[in-house]
């Protein structure tokens, strides 16, 4: 009977540790295996199954360094990596719908969508686009001005509050700021 249960045990330990992490499961520090301070010398390892689109050298005329694409072996887009002056990953932009955060919420939700799951702590205007920040997460998401009703579209100065965009603005992109 002992034995039986060591090797139950054992069975589900080996289980628990050989369990494959979601690639596309969006936390708070982590986007499937990519964590929060990596640096881009890691990005090989992290992506060895897809196709990385470096730079070949930094822009000579503005001295930044450019974003580095990532695609699947098929050709879909699946990220941008932002990197900062010390060579980590600070801005993350998700191209891929499959992306989704624990919430179960990505790119083909709507605005409603991630108001059921987060709390919004923040709303920017950026000219064509209100950035959506929500409390305790390291995402944001991106909503076209043209979502909300057309008195916001040219109005620069009304404050835009939650109860102003539709439940059923879609979503443009969600970024992380690891910074």
């Amino acid at each position: 009977m002992k034995k039986i249960i060591i090797i139950t045990i054992a069975s589900f330990a080996l289980l628990q540790c050989t369990k494959k992490e979601n690639p596309f499961l969006l936390e708070n520090g982590k986007v499937g295996n990519l964590k929060k301070g990596f640096t881009l010398t890691q990005i090989d390892s992290v992506f060895a199954k897809d196709s990385i689109v470096k730079p070949v050298t930094d822009d000579e005329f503005t001295g930044n360094i450019n974003d580095i694409e990532i695609y699947e072996k098929g050709g879909k887009h699946l990220l941008s990596l932002s990197p900062n002056d010390n060579k980590t990953i600070s801005i993350i932009t998700l191209h891929d719908n499959r992306y989704q955060t624990k919430g179960g919420v990505g790119l083909n939700n709507t605005f409603k969508d991630f108001r059921a799951h987060y709390t919004v702590s923040k709303i920017d205007r950026m000219l064509n686009n209100i950035i959506i920040d929500f409390k305790d997460q390291d995402f944001y998401i991106t909503i076209d001005i043209k979502e909300l009703p057309s008195e916001y579209w040219f109005d620069f100065d009304t404050k835009i509050e939650v109860a102003s965009i539709p439940g059923t603005a879609k979503i443009k992109n969600i970024q992380l700021d690891w910074m």
